[in-house]
C-alpha cells in the first residue's frame, strides 16, 4: 500500500477526532509541519491535548489553533513569543504540563521505544517533582517521569521518498523524528519527494517504518519567530 498522499487534506482522511492527543515536531517556527496545522484548524476539531516544545506564534504554527480555542492542554517547555498562550493559560482556559525541556525530549523518545517510565535527576527538588515518585541511586536522588505517546504524530522534514525514510535539515532535526517514532500514526510533510534508493542510506535520520504517510508540500512561509538585527558599524 502506497504511503504517499497528494496533500495534507488526503494525508489525515480518517484519522481526525475530538479529545485526541497530537504531537507536533518542531522548535519556535522551525521545522514545525505548517501544511498539516492548517488542515487541523480548518477541520474543527476541539479539545486536543497537543505535545509539542511551544504553541507557535499568535497568528502562525500551533497558535492557529490555539486562537481557535481548539486545543485543551498543552504538554510542552516553552511559552515563547505567544502571547495568547500565556493570556490563556493565565485565565484558566487552556490546562499546561511544563517540562524542562530535555525532560520532554526524553519523555517522548522513551514512549517512541516502548519505555513506560525513567529516572532523571532533573528537577528533583523543585516544583516539577512535586507528587511524582523519587527514587535514590548511588546516594543520589531521582524523580520519575513517564513516556509519551500520542494518537497522531505530525512531522516536517526536508526530504523524503515514498517509502517515508526522512531526513531532516539541520536545527529542523529537533522533536521531529523523536515523535515519528511515538505515534500511533505519524504523517509527514516534505519538501522534497524522492524515491527509494535516492536517499544515501547512512544519511537517513528517520527511517520509514515509523512514517504511515507521507506527502509534498509547497510554500512553505518557513517563518522567522522573532527577528533580531544590529546596526552595522559605520567604517
Amino acid at each position: 500500500m502506497s504511503k504517499v498522499y497528494p496533500d495534507a487534506v488526503a494525508a489525515l482522511d480518517g484519522l481526525l477526532f475530538s479529545g485526541m492527543t497530537i504531537m507536533a515536531g518542531g522548535f519556535g517556527l522551525c521545522g514545525i509541519p505548517e501544511h498539516t496545522i492548517g488542515v487541523l484548524r480548518d477541520s474543527g476539531i476541539n479539545e486536543l491535548t497537543v505535545i509539542s516544545n511551544n504553541c507557535g506564534v499568535d497568528d502562525f504554527g500551533l497558535g492557529l489553533l490555539l486562537h481557535n480555542h481548539q486545543i485543551r492542554k498543552m504538554v510542552s517547555s516553552y511559552v515563547g513569543e505567544n502571547k495568547e498562550f500565556e493570556r490563556q493559560f493565565l485565565s484558566g482556559e487552556l490546562q499546561i504540563e511544563f517540562n524542562p525541556q530535555g525532560t520532554l525530549a526524553e519523555r517522548i523518545r522513551a514512549g517512541g521505544a516502548g519505555i513506560p517510565a525513567f529516572y532523571t535527576k532533573t528537577g528533583v527538588g523543585t516544583i516539577v517533582a512535586q507528587n511524582k515518585e523519587t527514587r535514590e541511586f548511588n546516594g543520589q536522588t531521582y524523580v520519575m517521569e513517564t513516556g509519551l505517546t500520542a494518537d497522531l504524530s505530525i512531522i516536517k522534514a526536508w526530504k523524503g521518498d515514498t517509502l517515508g525514510n526522512l531526513i531532516f535539515r539541520k536545527t529542523a532535526r529537533n522533536f521531529n523524528p523523536m515523535m515519528a517514532m511515538a505515534g500511533k500514526v505519524t504523517v509527514a510533510e516534505v519538501e522534497e519527494l524522492v524515491q527509494p534508493g535516492e536517499l544515501g542510506a547512512d544519511a537517513i535520520h528517520t527511517p520509514g517504518i515509523f512514517v504511515q504517510r507521507i506527502f509534498k508540500g509547497t510554500l512553505f512561509e518557513k517563518r522567522i519567530e522573532f527577528r533580531t538585527v544590529r546596526e552595522m558599524p559605520v567604517s
